[in-house]
């Protein structure tokens, strides 16, 4: 940790200790506030939104600034999206084939609705298009990642100075309306239609409210982070060859299949160095999945710098106020009854709250937090994080350019 500059650079170690104390007050604010507690507002959104917020205040008091590594929140995410694919048979792929293609057609449709909702309002403050699609798919769908590859080339063709700061504040905005949107969603669908589990299965991600004095062994442990760099060493080759033939994908995309190849390729009962069957949807890859999200989701949130949205206020908060509406809508009224109005259907309704505004992790904490009090669903974490982490990139290179040269 060094300060220079007026900025206090916090290094990677530190960021992650941070993180984990910041998850750790977010439990602790959950459990003391029933209104957190009822609405599953993930435990690191509360924690990070309130860390992000303390040092907005350090900063308009101080001037000082904080700055955070992040280069292990990232690694953290290619942990978690490699227990998704490693949680993930083909038989539930197959089972997903309809819903997967009926969820990703619904979010192409509300992507150019999210491209027209932001370039209609931004038109009321005689702002140009461009400025309405920095508050459209390029920084809410897309996220932080989209913003910021977009944003320095509609800067140069536009001439829109601050189209890097107006993509990131939209992305930032966008991301904590996403973390507090799918929780209540889910629990007005489920309530509301009195919606169940049709079985009682294994969580994806963490252990659910019933069942956390499960024991799990050093070795359950120790196994599962094993097969976890197994399925990551295989990713990254997978990833460095498609990027020899011209198609580049973040990391955690091709860990993802590398686990659903590894998961499904493996003999059953086949025994491994360890002695054990491989570790597909045993207690120890849900806590380490728990672990890497909840501390990712922390990291990202905790580390957001508010102070430089301030002056973007105003046409930012209209913005994000319409497609707000825009994403509850179409979320309840279109995502729900396509995808069959059954307990599943409730969960990804909360992924899709995650993804409609926010990025992937944000709908995968989103589900996870309904998932544990409510109980699993394996078909919401297979589909959902296809379609935010893969197909909504390809679209979006589509799309953007698109809306630029036509409107």
């Amino acid at each position: 940790m060094n300060f220079e500059n007026g900025i206090l650079h916090v290094d990677s170690f530190l960021a992650v200790t941070l993180g984990i104390v910041v998850l750790f007050v977010g439990k602790r604010l959950n459990e003391a506030t029933p209104f957190l507690r009822e609405f599953s507002i993930p435990e690191p959104v509360t924690g990070g939104l309130l860390f992000s917020i303390l040092f907005g205040l350090v900063y308009a008091v101080s001037g000082v600034a904080v700055e955070f590594e992040l280069a292990a929140r990232d690694v953290l995410l290619v942990y978690f999206f490699t227990t998704i694919g490693i949680n993930a048979s083909f038989k539930d792929l197959l089972a997903g084939g309809k819903p997967l293609v009926v969820l990703l057609t619904i979010t192409i449709v509300f992507m150019v609705l999210q491209n027209v909702t932001g370039i209609s309002v931004a038109a009321l403050f005689g702002l140009p298009t461009p400025v309405g699609l920095l508050g459209g798919s390029v920084s809410l769908i897309g996220g932080h990642g989209t913003a910021i590859a977009w944003a320095p080339r509609i800067a140069e063709d536009f001439g829109i100075t601050n189209a890097v700061e107006l993509g990131i504040a939209c992305a930032t905005f966008g991301l904590i309306l996403a973390s507090l949107m799918g929780g209540p969603i889910a629990k007005f669908l489920i309530n509301r239609h009195d919606l169940k589990p049709t079985k009682v299965e294994v969580q994806d991600v963490g252990v659910s409210e019933s069942e956390h004095n499960q024991r799990i062994g050093y070795l359950d442990f120790l196994d599962a982070i094993l097969a976890i760099h197994v399925c990551a060493i295989l990713g990254l080759l997978l990833n460095e060859g498609l990027e020899e033939l011209g198609l580049k994908l973040p990391l955690f995309v091709t860990c993802l299949f590398a686990g659903i190849l590894l998961t499904n390729l493996m003999p059953k009962n086949a025994k491994r160095i360890t002695g054990t069957s491989w570790p597909s949807r045993k207690p120890a890859i849900a806590l380490i999945a728990d672990i890497a999200l909840g501390t990712f989701l922390a990291m990202s949130l905790m580390s957001m710098q508010l102070w430089t949205l301030i002056d973007l206020a105003i046409p930012v908060f209209t913005i994000l106020g319409a497609q707000f509406l825009l994403a509850v809508i179409i979320n309840i009224f279109v995502v729900f009854p396509a995808m069959g109005r059954n307990y599943d259907a409730a969960v990804v309704c909360s992924g899709f709250g995650g993804i409609s505004l926010g990025s992937t992790p944000t709908a995968m904490a989103n589900m996870s937090a309904v998932t544990q009090r409510f109980g699993a669903s394996h078909l919401a974490f297979i589909i959902v994080p296809l379609v935010a982490a893969f197909f909504i990139d390809l679209v979006n290179a589509v799309l953007i350019p698109f809306f630029l040269a036509n409107f």
